[in-house]
């Protein structure tokens, strides 16, 4: 037997997986009524997935393989319980019903949430729905800050978004960019402003941070449901809006792929106002845009500068070894980021968001700018 066999991605994979997922369960004492399991194709960069069926309701055990958010397996379980947990209140989310804590049979733990049935989101018709689930997860009560933990909760949640976007930016340099994307990327984050104007688009809430159409289930009763959830925050909702709308987003994932028009992307914003009542100036949202669109692009620098890099099994924080996933999966991903990092994708960005401020800016709805 070579010896990658067991590597996630291998043929004899899934069977390793379940036995060892079968163990922690019983170590955990949540083996009470499985019948079956069941891998789930390999379509994310952080985690494997079992579909559970038992009785009453089926779940879905989340396996991390590496920590987005840089924790150590325990502090990253119980990060993600606090995201599913908080989340799910708002309709819109899987419940949480267990978790598995870290264990020789698997190393970073996981999570069980109830499964759910229903197909990936079509875009654009589906927008109307993914609006308003995240007006479901936008509008539930903002706790107290000493309350908030362990969700990341930034005094100026704008602030921390440029130094994140900083943070990732220090990749470029290591991406093997074109001349002329490098410095059209450098030119955007350079006009980013500093700081936002108070209003109702710049108080702190509730956001997923990873609202891309690609982590939404739409069920038979036509139910949007945000599956994905482990980079919650209390932060800008102007960051969610932008994640489910961008190009970089909706042409990401194989079976939600799209390429939305700026009417469309205004009418989704249109949508989600007219579910929360939140109406954030123009220059909020469009800069909450940017800052996404930013923090997308230098995040494909940063991969594309680390995937390649070997697995330190000592390592169990952030990794993004290419070691950890499916080849199929990695040859997508390195696919998509080599078409984001392109002066055509910057370019064809940047013309959608001068299309997307005429129509909003017509919107006599949204406040105009302050002077």
């Amino acid at each position: 037997m070579p010896d990658n066999a067991s590597r996630p991605g291998s043929p004899q994979a899934p069977s390793a997986l379940c036995r060892s997922l079968a163990m922690a369960l019983a170590r955990a004492g949540h083996d009470t009524g499985i019948e079956a399991m069941h891998p789930m194709a390999d379509t994310g960069l952080a985690h494997h997935h079992v579909w559970l069926e038992r009785a009453p309701l089926d779940w879905v055990a989340r396996l991390p393989k590496q920590s987005q958010m840089r924790l150590d397996p325990t502090e990253n379980l119980a990060y993600q319980a606090a995201c599913f947990s908080r989340a799910s209140q708002g309709g819109h989310a899987p419940s949480l019903h267990g978790l598995l804590p870290p264990s020789p049979e698997l190393p970073r733990g996981g999570l069980l949430v109830s499964a759910i049935r229903g197909r990936p989101a079509r875009l654009p018709e589906d927008l109307p729905r993914i609006a308003e689930a995240l007006a479901g997860l936008h509008m539930l009560d903002v706790p107290d800050a000493a309350e908030r933990a362990p969700l990341q909760s930034p005094a100026d949640p704008w602030t921390a978004m440029l130094d994140e976007v900083g943070e990732q930016a220090r990749f470029l340099d290591q991406a093997g960019l074109e001349a002329d994307a490098h410095h059209r990327i450098e030119a955007e984050l350079a006009g980013l402003p500093r700081q936002l104007p108070a209003g109702p688009g710049a108080a702190p809430r509730l956001i997923s941070f990873d609202a891309h159409p690609g982590n939404f289930l739409v069920t038979q009763a036509g139910r949007a449901v945000l599956v994905d959830l482990e980079k919650c925050r209390y932060g800008l909702v102007g960051f969610d809006l932008a994640h489910a709308s961008l190009y970089t987003s909706t042409t990401w994932d194989l079976q939600s792929r799209a390429e939305l028009t700026p009417a469309e992307v205004a009418a989704f914003y249109r949508h989600w106002i007219d579910a929360t009542g939140i109406a954030g100036s123009v220059e909020t949202l469009l800069a909450c845009r940017d800052a996404m669109w930013l923090w997308s692009l230098t995040w494909c620098a940063k991969w594309r500068a680390s995937h390649r890099r070997a697995r330190d099994a000592r390592d169990r924080g952030e990794d993004w070894s290419a070691e950890l996933s499916d080849d199929a999966l990695v040859a997508h991903v390195r696919d998509r980021v080599d078409h984001y990092l392109s002066v055509a994708s910057i370019e064809h960005v940047r013309h959608e968001r001068r299309e997307l401020e005429r129509l909003l800016r017509a919107d006599a709805s949204l406040p105009p700018a302050r002077p």
